[in-house]
């Protein structure tokens, strides 16, 4: 019998633990379903999602098994395709999201489905799309929730951006601007500049009183806020809404849902919406488009290779990253 061909791959065999907990092993390269691609993975990067799953905070759905490879953004080249893979062929490069209830990012080779994978133009570094499939996709659909569409075509709405120079909300600033929007954003104040750069027509600082209260400095309503940051209550967004504004929530937690169910019962015309990604390939692609046609880009916060991952890991559950943190190989 033929050995099994072994890859360099992170993985955690139980919960909390931290960067110190993970692992670096030599793991059988998985196969490929029939409506699977093999990816040799170029650059990731860290979520929190992907250190909220390792603390247990969405158990027992996440992870199903341990030991986990964490991760979900992929950028690489495609060396195997399925039988039933149509769109890619060996050599292609590529950006995609791993199923989440498998993980595997964080290795030197991924299977992903061909629904949730995406064409790269070879010249674009991996690094520049490796945000994509999880952050660039969360604005993305919040941007849809709110109903904004990207080509300019609906009517002209205010948005407020929380957490704008984080991962997610350094896109949706992006993003938003392309639809027909007003963007005030909230952020820390090293920050200002950049997140002004990327567009925000309004940039407050959140340890202001305005800031803090979320107040727009034209004492515009919001119709919809792209919430990225964590622990702001209700009654700060609620006098900030338009009439039936709503305040979609990328990382809901228990409270959020709860407000969520409330609000629905209530038949208040003002929402709290809780999003959940739903990764698709058709999606990724128009990101990858906009990057390619330079209308989006990844502010890459710092860049480590896979044997330094802790340090990638630590600097996530930090909280401070200014844009993405990439992991590379």
């Amino acid at each position: 019998m033929a050995m099994e061909k072994l890859m360099h791959a992170v993985r955690y065999h139980g919960y909390d633990g931290g960067p110190s907990a993970l692992k670096h092993e030599q793991v059988p390269i998985p196969t490929p379903n029939k409506d699977e691609v093999l990816i040799k993975v170029e650059a990731s990067s860290i979520n929190p999602f992907d250190w909220k799953v390792q603390k247990g905070m969405l158990w027992p759905i996440l992870p199903p098994k341990l030991p986990y490879i964490p991760g979900v953004d992929v950028a690489g080249e495609v060396v195997e395709v399925g039988s039933g893979v149509i769109k890619f062929k060996p050599g292609d490069k590529v950006v995609a999201a791993v199923n989440i209830l498998n993980g595997g990012a964080l290795a030197e080779f991924a299977v992903i489905k061909e629904s949730v994978t995406a064409s790269r133009p070879p010249e674009m570094p991996a690094s520049e799309c490796a945000g994509l499939s999880v952050a660039g996709l969360t604005a993305y659909q919040a941007l849809q929730s709110a109903g904004i569409k990207l080509d300019g075509s609906s009517e002209r709405k205010n948005i407020l951006v929380t957490a704008a120079s984080g991962g997610v909300g350094h896109y949706a600033v992006q993003l938003a601007k392309l639809g027909n929007t007003h963007v005030t954003a909230t952020c820390g104040a090293r920050n200002l500049k950049l997140v002004k750069s990327l567009g925000a027509d309004e940039v407050i600082d959140y340890k202001t009183p305005d800031g803090a209260a979320l107040k727009s400095t034209s004492g515009k309503k919001y119709d919809a806020v792209i919430h990225c940051a964590m622990g702001i209550p209700w009654s700060t967004f609620e006098p900030n809404l338009s009439s039936n504004g709503k305040v979609i929530d990328v990382t809901p937690s228990a409270s959020a849902l709860m407000t969520f169910a409330i609000k629905k019962l209530t038949f208040s015309k003002k929402q709290l919406v809780p999003l959940f990604l739903n990764p698709r390939g058709e999606n990724l692609q128009c990101l990858v488009d906009l990057v390619k046609n330079g209308k989006l880009k990844t502010v890459i916060d710092s860049k480590y290779p896979l044997n330094k991952v802790e340090e990638a890991w630590a600097r996530s559950v930090d909280g401070h990253a200014t844009g993405k943190i990439i992991v590379e190989l």
